[in-house]
């Protein structure tokens, strides 16, 4: 899978920022993922985070679970850096492993209790690679092991999508200080993220191996979906 989710160290720096710009519930989805995570593991956990420079995962599941262990796999190294500094900050250097590129590259004899693939499929262009991916996830997971997905999903060309891209765009304008102009340059460079339905989200995560989908979270053109590997 080629790498299409390199960030540089000013994106990384602006990233808890502007997340929650994108996405304006994403602390109360953070939460409930939190809630399905701990409804579905025993006290003593490993979780396999896609995805997660930033350190965000960390930061929402880390403090309460403490005999959870994580292992963080995410392309970019400035957002890896993002992340260890949270993990310092937290204390949490005995429980987080790193890996500095795309799930590959995790060993394959690495297997978890759950995992989190939270704001990546979109950056994934190919059909064909979003599903390796998350049939890469499901290899890594034990059978039965919960498992989240959180992306931006729909048909850009319908009138459903573009309505909310437009409420998007009007929540950016209502919340920051940034010109009109300045707001649809930045919506034009993620509007050419690749979105899928959510049918065929959910096909892809049943071929990939993950059955008991249900869509728990929605914001505008953003949803999210728990499940559980066969």
């Amino acid at each position: 899978m080629s790498n299409k989710l390199e960030f540089d160290h000013k994106t990384a720096a602006e990233y808890d920022k502007g997340i929650r710009r994108n996405l304006p519930t994403y602390d109360p989805m953070l939460r409930l993922s939190q809630t399905f995570l701990r409804a579905n593991l025993k006290e003593e956990a490993s979780l396999l985070v896609v995805g997660g420079g930033g350190g965000n995962e960390l930061n929402a599941f880390g403090p309460s679970n403490t005999e959870w262990k994580f292992t963080v796999v995410d392309p970019s190294t400035a957002m890896l850096e993002v992340a260890k500094m949270k993990v310092e900050q937290l204390d949490m250097n005995n429980r987080v492993d790193f890996f500095n590129g795309t799930i590959e590259i995790v060993p394959p004899d690495y297997t978890f209790d759950a995992a989190t693939c939270i704001l990546v499929l979109h950056f994934v262009p190919d059909v064909k690679d979003k599903l390796a991916l998350l049939k890469q996830i499901r290899a890594h997971l034990k059978p039965g092991s919960p498992f989240i997905l959180v992306s931006k999903y729909g048909d850009p060309n319908s009138l459903e999508f573009k309505e909310l891209v437009n409420l998007w765009k009007n929540y950016w304008l209502d919340t920051t200080n940034l010109s009109e102009e300045k707001v649809e340059e930045l919506m034009n460079a993620t509007l050419t993220e690749s979105s899928i339905s959510e049918e065929e989200i959910r096909g892809l995560l049943s071929e990939a191996g993950f059955h008991r989908i249900a869509n728990f979270f929605k914001t505008n053109h953003f949803g999210g979906w728990i499940c559980h590997a066969l």
